[in-house]
């Protein structure tokens, strides 16, 4: 099997047509008010194909979109040329800026692909790379939901693509496995590729653990967009340092 989102990213616009981008977009922004926030300078990470990226640019925020996918980002650079977006091949393990943002978002369960091990890495990046106070918003899909996916079956359709798409939890790793076999028509012919996707079921009291250890604090827990698919939204403040910023 190829690695997750090789062969899917030409293809994933297509089978997520359904995601309300804009809805997320006005989720961020609320918060953003109802903190009383006005950041200048976010960072989008794991953006993916920049979808959302593109939409908060055009809201008028400076962006930096990071994802450990030079596939996917291929795909956004084409999106954001021209945005003033600043693109990063980075995976969330791995951060490194050279100063600090103002707020993270991360969306559409990008906290999932992270294991145990790996996560609290990623906290502590995030703390030294947001400013202090500034916020970190992410959601994750919840044990039950992945649970509740369990031998599901489910076939996507596009343009000259197929998606096959089969889920299994496995209970004592914590996680949620699914294959792709994603069939893109090519000529006369089909061309089949094959992907392999794990999603970790972190739940709720272990993430707040996890922020807390890593210095964010006033953390709550809110539903948001697709919170009728198990989606809920972690909002809290760095209390750290950061990094200094000379820009």
């Amino acid at each position: 099997m190829s690695r997750a989102y090789s062969g899917l990213a030409g293809q994933y616009d297509a089978f997520t047509g359904d995601v309300p981008y804009s809805e997320f977009a006005d989720f961020y922004e609320s918060v953003f008010r109802s903190r009383s926030e006005r950041p200048r300078l976010l960072l989008d990470l794991a953006c993916g194909t920049g979808t959302l990226a593109l939409e908060m640019t055009r809201r008028g925020y400076e962006l930096i979109a990071a994802d450990g996918s030079a596939d996917m980002l291929s795909e956004a650079a084409c999106k954001l040329a021209g945005s003033g977006a600043l693109i990063l091949c980075q995976p969330m393990t791995e951060l490194d800026l050279y100063g600090t943002v103002d707020a993270v978002y991360s969306s559409l369960d990008s906290f999932n692909y992270l294991s145990p091990g790996e996560l609290p890495e990623v906290l502590r990046r995030l703390a030294l790379f947001t400013a202090p106070g500034g916020l970190l918003i992410f959601d994750v899909n919840t044990p039950e939901r992945f649970r509740s996916l369990d031998g599901l079956i489910s076939v996507d359709e596009s343009d000259g693509a197929l998606c096959l798409w089969r889920a299994d939890f496995d209970e004592e790793e914590g996680c949620l496995v699914y294959g792709m076999d994603l069939f893109t028509r090519s000529g006369s012919l089909w061309r089949r590729e094959q992907e392999e996707h794990v999603e970790y079921a972190h739940g709720l009291d272990w993430l707040r653990h996890e922020l807390e250890q890593a210095g964010f604090y006033d953390i709550e827990v809110v539903k948001g967009p697709q919170a009728d698919a198990g989606r809920v939204f972690f909002i809290s403040r760095n209390g750290g340092k950061g990094m200094k910023n000379d820009g």
